[in-house]
């Protein structure tokens, strides 16, 4: 009863499913676009720090890699900061700090600074930016919530098509260091994104709902400790309630022990590896093979442009319900792997532009569900600190996947590598979302059966009463 009276507080702090929610759509829109749109685009500037610093592609690859990696691993501290300060102020500091960075970046003088200013102090701004904005976003939706994740990440789409010819305009006008401080500025609006954020009601867990996460934790431990120490700890953790309801409605530490959420984390980091590097390298690999400038940086508003439809059409299909989301996950993910094994096919301009329109097409499918997948996995009440520790997990994949196609692109002396690379590791994370279906296919198939034995014994009690009631 309490929990639900909880939940009744937070809808009627803030118009679920419309009202004020569109608001929260817009600053979500824009988040998107001024942070994994401005990384996407980044390859622009690729081949002219490259060049301007006469270093390898792994070097190079190594400034888009730490921003990613650090959007990552900072996602659970942005989760932290705005469970304890709110989300507004924390959104409106990470835009501040990632504009920071990029004005800093473009004084750099080697590529250390760049690692520095673009890579982490950027990256740190972006996860205060983005992982409460998500995270608002999903207290807001709740019928609508599928619709609103793909309307939300279309602003990645439609900012790469924007900026992506812009970036170039720029550079060709003002070189690299002149574009990247307008970039800085233009980061500022991150800010104006934090002032839409207006405040829900925390859902605090209740006495029960704790008690129900540490038997998940005791599960895990309760092979490693005797009986006397268990007890011990059980008087212990009777006292500390109050310090663990504070610690849980920061950061819910028993997700790790949700082996569920773990495979689906595994999946993430497998994705990762995949996901940055073909947006970093499509520029440059069409320049390789011979195409002008103006019409690589085409590529990547083609790819956004049907980035764009791709989210917009498979989230209002995962709005439908026609199939289980998860389901549509594995489907779209084998597809972008099989898409980016096609890559290196591609050698005129003609067919790279039919190779983005693919790869645009399924990315998107991809991006504008799985977010909605996590919050199937682990719940609402807990997508706060699931989408913090999901990214902190995948953060390793998000830094290796680009030096590593680096590292398979300076052997082979070809660009094609790099996108072959994400293909197959795209491959392998869809065999972790196999898996989760899986599980949660018997965890179905469980919960049916205790409904029929739960259904039989009180049928066997109806029949007991009714004898003794003719008795």
């Amino acid at each position: 009863m309490e929990l639900q009276r909880k939940r009744r507080i937070v809808r009627a702090a803030g118009p679920l499913d419309g009202g004020y929610g569109w608001f929260i759509v817009l600053s979500t829109f824009l988040v998107f676009g001024l942070t994994f749109g401005v990384i996407k685009s980044f390859g622009v500037f690729f081949v002219e720090i490259q060049h301007y610093f006469a270093t390898t592609a792994t070097a190079s690859s190594w400034i888009t890699s730490i921003s990613v990696a650090t959007v990552h691993f900072g996602a659970p501290v942005g989760s932290a900061l705005s469970a304890c300060f709110g989300h507004r102020p924390v959104v409106m500091v990470g835009g501040l700090l990632s504009s920071i960075g990029m004005v800093a970046g473009s004084y750099a003088q080697d590529l250390l600074q760049l690692y520095i200013t673009v890579g982490f102090l950027t990256g740190f701004g972006y996860a205060l930016t983005w992982t409460p904005t998500v995270t608002m976003l999903g207290w807001y939706f709740e019928k609508r919530r599928p619709v609103a994740n793909a309307l939300a990440s279309t602003g990645e789409c439609l900012l790469t098509f924007v900026l992506t010819p812009s970036f170039q305009f720029m550079v060709d006008q003002y070189s690299w260091r002149g574009a990247m401080l307008i970039l800085g500025a233009l980061q500022l609006n991150l800010c104006l994104c934090g002032a839409l954020l207006r405040p829900l009601n925390r859902h605090v867990p209740s006495k029960e709902q704790l008690e129900e996460k540490d038997h998940e934790l005791e599960l895990l431990s309760q092979s490693h400790t005797d009986s006397h120490r268990s007890s011990k700890n059980g008087s212990d953790s009777k006292k500390s309630d109050p310090l663990k309801v504070k610690i849980i409605s920061y950061v819910d530490y028993t997700l790790i022990a949700n082996a569920r959420f773990m495979v689906y984390s595994m999946f993430g980091v497998f994705a990762a590896l995949g996901f940055f590097a073909p947006s970093l390298f499509l520029v440059p690999y069409a320049r390789s093979q011979g195409v002008e400038e103006y019409q690589a940086a085409a590529l990547m508003s083609i790819s956004a442009v049907l980035d764009l439809f791709g989210r917009v059409l498979f989230g209002w299909v995962a709005n439908l319900r026609l199939v289980k989301t998860v389901h549509q996950l594995i489907v779209t993910v084998i597809l972008l792997g099989i898409v980016l094994l096609l890559c290196p096919l591609a050698t005129t301009f003609t067919q790279l532009a039919l190779f983005s329109a693919g790869y645009g097409l399924v990315f998107g499918a991809t991006v504008a569900i799985h977010i909605t997948v996590l919050a199937e996995v682990v719940g609402v009440e807990r997508l706060g600190s699931a989408l913090g520790f999901f990214m902190l997990i995948r953060s390793s994949g998000g830094l290796l996947g680009p030096p590593l196609a680096g590292i398979f692109i300076d052997r082979m002396n070809d660009y094609g590598a790099g996108f072959l690379m994400a293909g197959v590791a795209l491959l392998v994370s869809a065999l972790f979302l196999l898996v989760l279906h899986q599980m949660n296919k018997k965890e179905m198939e469980k919960g049916k059966d205790i409904h029929l034995e739960n259904g039989k014994g009180c049928k066997g009690l109806k029949n007991r009463n009714s004898s003794f009631g003719r008795s």
